[in-house]
């Protein structure tokens, strides 16, 4: 094995550490909501310095890659989608730390009807499969995978286009409620966002294996 190799290969052990973290952030913030556990959330919200000092590392050493190693061909697209995937996982903890924040904030646990009304649970359990199932097709650079997600974050967009007739309609029912409402309007908003993430990240390792940028091309030629 080469020395670039080596590198390439602790480069790609750093981001999925940092993947895992990313996912157990977004598990943590859906249980503290459901249990109203303020003090998962706050775990959360102190993670988010972790997942930002792996950002930073898996960035330097990326530029120290190409700096030192000049890589081309598969090896330069690898760093390339490494860096990119590095700040949709970096953005993605971010989304799990609003959440959180969201949680901290509210005097009282969420209503279960507010829950159940918005579909948040759904959106984030669904947001955390892709996320999940982006990490497989990265292990084992499956770009069949990596296609799933494009598809599944259309689900999350959907669920997202309702949120404001939802919550008003909840707030028209249950006006002394109105702060719950709109910490859970903005969850849903951030979700949709971690949706967004996840399909950046599968192109990436399209892009990656199979050597295809795809960021400008049409939604219905990457599905196909």
């Amino acid at each position: 094995m080469t020395l670039l190799e080596v590198e390439l290969q602790k480069m790609k052990s750093e981001i999925i550490s940092m993947w895992d973290l990313v996912i157990s952030q977004l598990n943590k913030a859906q249980q503290s909501l459901v249990s109203f556990d303020k003090d998962i959330a706050l775990e959360v919200i102190a993670n988010e310095k972790r997942v930002n000092g792996m950002e930073l590392k898996i960035d330097r050493d990326g530029e120290s890659i190409i700096a030192l190693f000049n890589p081309v061909a598969i090896d330069l697209r690898f760093v390339l989608a490494m860096l990119k995937i590095n700040y949709n996982l970096e953005r993605t903890g971010d989304i799990a730390k609003g959440i959180a924040k969201c949680i901290v904030n509210s005097d009282q646990p969420f209503d279960e009807k507010l829950l159940h009304d918005t579909q948040i649970l759904i959106m984030f359990e669904e947001a955390t499969d892709m996320l999940e199932d982006v990490l497989e097709s990265f292990r084992n650079e499956d770009t069949k995978i990596a296609r799933t997600i494009f598809k599944r974050d259309k689900f999350l967009d959907e669920i997202n286009k309702k949120i404001d007739l939802n919550v008003a309609e909840y707030i028209r029912a249950n006006p002394t409620n109105i702060e719950q409402s709109l910490y859970i309007h903005s969850s849903i908003r951030k979700i949709e966002r971690a949706g967004d993430q996840a399909k950046n990240i599968a192109e990436e390792i399209i892009f990656y294996v199979e050597a295809k940028v795809l960021k400008h091309t049409s939604k219905k030629n990457i599905e196909e």
